[in-house]
Protein backbone atom coordinates (compact mmCIF):
# COMPACT_ATOMS: atom_id res chain seq x y z
CA UNK A 1 0.00 0.00 0.00
CA UNK A 2 2.95 2.43 0.02
CA UNK A 3 2.16 3.04 -3.47
CA UNK A 4 -0.57 5.74 -2.24
CA UNK A 5 -3.53 3.48 -2.61
CA UNK A 6 -6.18 3.96 0.01
CA UNK A 7 -7.63 1.43 2.30
CA UNK A 8 -10.49 1.29 4.20
CA UNK A 9 -11.81 0.01 7.81
CA UNK A 10 -15.53 -0.41 8.96
CA UNK A 11 -16.10 -0.16 12.42
CA UNK A 12 -19.30 0.53 14.42
CA UNK A 13 -20.12 2.29 17.19
CA UNK A 14 -23.33 3.03 19.65
CA UNK A 15 -24.81 5.70 18.95
CA UNK A 16 -24.88 8.30 21.83
CA UNK A 17 -26.73 11.50 21.80
CA UNK A 18 -24.00 13.50 20.83
CA UNK A 19 -24.04 11.95 17.62
CA UNK A 20 -27.70 13.32 16.05
CA UNK A 21 -25.57 15.94 14.62
CA UNK A 22 -23.81 13.89 12.41
CA UNK A 23 -26.78 11.21 11.91
CA UNK A 24 -29.50 14.04 11.17
CA UNK A 25 -28.24 14.49 7.81
CA UNK A 26 -27.89 11.21 6.54
CA UNK A 27 -31.69 10.20 8.09
CA UNK A 28 -32.71 13.89 6.15
CA UNK A 29 -30.96 12.71 3.01
CA UNK A 30 -32.50 8.78 3.15
CA UNK A 31 -36.19 9.60 3.65
CA UNK A 32 -39.16 11.77 2.01
CA UNK A 33 -40.65 11.68 5.13
CA UNK A 34 -37.75 11.58 7.94
CA UNK A 35 -37.99 11.50 11.72
CA UNK A 36 -37.72 14.73 13.64
CA UNK A 37 -34.46 15.30 15.79
CA UNK A 38 -37.21 14.83 19.08
CA UNK A 39 -38.09 11.27 17.95
CA UNK A 40 -34.24 10.19 16.72
CA UNK A 41 -33.35 11.48 20.39
CA UNK A 42 -36.30 9.16 21.73
CA UNK A 43 -34.88 6.25 19.93
CA UNK A 44 -31.76 6.37 21.73
CA UNK A 45 -30.97 4.14 25.33
CA UNK A 46 -33.51 2.47 27.07
CA UNK A 47 -35.37 -0.62 25.04
CA UNK A 48 -33.46 0.86 22.23
CA UNK A 49 -29.97 -0.24 20.68
CA UNK A 50 -28.21 1.18 17.55
CA UNK A 51 -24.90 1.50 16.10
CA UNK A 52 -23.52 3.89 13.34
CA UNK A 53 -21.08 2.87 10.65
CA UNK A 54 -17.87 4.45 10.27
CA UNK A 55 -15.21 4.05 7.71
CA UNK A 56 -11.42 5.18 8.40
CA UNK A 57 -9.30 5.68 5.30
CA UNK A 58 -5.66 4.35 5.86
CA UNK A 59 -3.33 5.95 2.99
CA UNK A 60 -0.40 2.45 4.26
CA UNK A 61 -0.38 0.54 7.70
CA UNK A 62 1.07 2.48 9.61
CA UNK A 63 -0.96 6.01 9.11
CA UNK A 64 -4.50 6.25 9.34
CA UNK A 65 -6.31 9.23 8.50
CA UNK A 66 -8.75 9.59 11.69
CA UNK A 67 -12.00 10.96 10.04
CA UNK A 68 -14.12 8.36 11.13
CA UNK A 69 -16.50 9.21 7.92
CA UNK A 70 -19.79 8.04 9.37
CA UNK A 71 -21.92 6.33 6.29
CA UNK A 72 -24.63 4.83 8.17
CA UNK A 73 -26.69 3.33 11.16
CA UNK A 74 -29.33 1.29 12.44
CA UNK A 75 -31.98 1.58 15.27
CA UNK A 76 -33.51 -1.35 16.53
CA UNK A 77 -36.23 -1.64 19.64
CA UNK A 78 -35.87 -4.60 21.71
CA UNK A 79 -38.83 -5.81 23.92
CA UNK A 80 -39.17 -9.14 25.79
CA UNK A 81 -37.63 -11.58 23.28
CA UNK A 82 -38.52 -9.31 19.97
CA UNK A 83 -36.66 -6.96 18.35
CA UNK A 84 -38.27 -4.13 15.66
CA UNK A 85 -36.09 -2.37 12.67
CA UNK A 86 -36.87 0.81 13.29
CA UNK A 87 -34.65 2.61 11.13
CA UNK A 88 -31.50 2.46 9.24
CA UNK A 89 -30.40 4.53 6.59
CA UNK A 90 -26.70 4.53 4.39
CA UNK A 91 -25.86 7.98 3.47
CA UNK A 92 -26.98 8.35 -0.17
CA UNK A 93 -23.44 8.79 -1.42
CA UNK A 94 -22.72 5.58 -0.11
CA UNK A 95 -25.58 3.39 -1.15
CA UNK A 96 -25.14 0.26 -3.74
CA UNK A 97 -21.51 -0.55 -2.19
CA UNK A 98 -23.04 -3.62 0.02
CA UNK A 99 -23.35 -1.06 3.58
CA UNK A 100 -26.76 -1.54 3.59
CA UNK A 101 -26.06 -5.44 4.19
CA UNK A 102 -23.53 -5.05 6.73
CA UNK A 103 -25.36 -2.77 8.45
CA UNK A 104 -28.50 -5.32 8.69
CA UNK A 105 -26.41 -7.64 9.70
CA UNK A 106 -24.87 -6.16 12.70
CA UNK A 107 -28.00 -5.02 13.21
CA UNK A 108 -29.44 -8.95 13.41
CA UNK A 109 -26.14 -10.08 15.21
CA UNK A 110 -26.61 -7.42 18.06
CA UNK A 111 -30.88 -8.32 18.17
CA UNK A 112 -29.39 -11.70 18.79
CA UNK A 113 -27.04 -11.29 21.63
CA UNK A 114 -29.79 -9.43 23.10
CA UNK A 115 -31.89 -12.67 23.34
CA UNK A 116 -33.86 -11.95 20.81
CA UNK A 117 -36.47 -14.90 18.86
CA UNK A 118 -38.36 -12.93 16.05
CA UNK A 119 -37.37 -10.14 14.25
CA UNK A 120 -39.73 -7.48 13.08
CA UNK A 121 -39.43 -4.49 10.43
CA UNK A 122 -41.86 -2.39 7.90
CA UNK A 123 -40.72 -1.40 4.31
CA UNK A 124 -42.04 0.96 1.70
CA UNK A 125 -43.95 -1.10 -0.57
CA UNK A 126 -42.60 0.49 -3.66
CA UNK A 127 -38.97 -0.03 -1.95
CA UNK A 128 -38.10 -3.03 -3.46
CA UNK A 129 -34.09 -2.22 -3.26
CA UNK A 130 -35.08 -3.18 0.64
CA UNK A 131 -37.36 -5.65 0.24
CA UNK A 132 -34.62 -7.57 -1.82
CA UNK A 133 -31.98 -6.55 1.46
CA UNK A 134 -34.20 -7.90 3.85
CA UNK A 135 -35.37 -11.57 2.04
CA UNK A 136 -31.79 -12.32 0.91
CA UNK A 137 -31.49 -11.86 4.50
CA UNK A 138 -34.32 -14.49 5.36
CA UNK A 139 -37.04 -12.50 5.98
CA UNK A 140 -40.57 -13.25 4.84
CA UNK A 141 -43.54 -11.14 4.49
CA UNK A 142 -46.06 -11.41 6.69
CA UNK A 143 -48.58 -8.45 6.42
CA UNK A 144 -49.46 -5.75 4.50
CA UNK A 145 -50.63 -2.40 5.77
CA UNK A 146 -52.40 -0.41 3.24
CA UNK A 147 -51.63 3.28 3.50
CA UNK A 148 -49.52 3.13 5.99
CA UNK A 149 -46.63 5.61 4.69
CA UNK A 150 -47.86 9.16 3.27
CA UNK A 151 -46.79 9.00 -0.46
CA UNK A 152 -43.13 10.72 -1.00
CA UNK A 153 -44.50 12.55 -3.90
CA UNK A 154 -47.02 13.94 -1.43
CA UNK A 155 -50.15 12.80 -2.79
CA UNK A 156 -51.76 9.78 -1.56
CA UNK A 157 -50.56 7.10 0.79
CA UNK A 158 -48.10 4.15 0.47
CA UNK A 159 -48.83 0.53 1.77
CA UNK A 160 -46.01 -0.56 4.28
CA UNK A 161 -45.07 -4.41 3.66
CA UNK A 162 -44.43 -6.22 7.32
CA UNK A 163 -41.28 -8.80 7.20
CA UNK A 164 -40.36 -11.27 9.78
CA UNK A 165 -37.29 -13.39 10.60
CA UNK A 166 -36.86 -15.97 13.19
CA UNK A 167 -33.41 -16.10 14.73
CA UNK A 168 -31.69 -19.21 15.99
Amino acid sequence: MSNGTKSKTKHFTEIARIDLDTLMPIELACHSHPWSEKTFLSCIGGRYFGEKLAINFAQNAATEIPDNHAIGFYIGEYVLGEATLMDICVNPTEQGKGYGKVLLNQFLAQAKKLGTTKVFLEVRAKNIAAQMLYMNAGFIEINRRTGYYPSSTGFGYEDAIVMSLACK
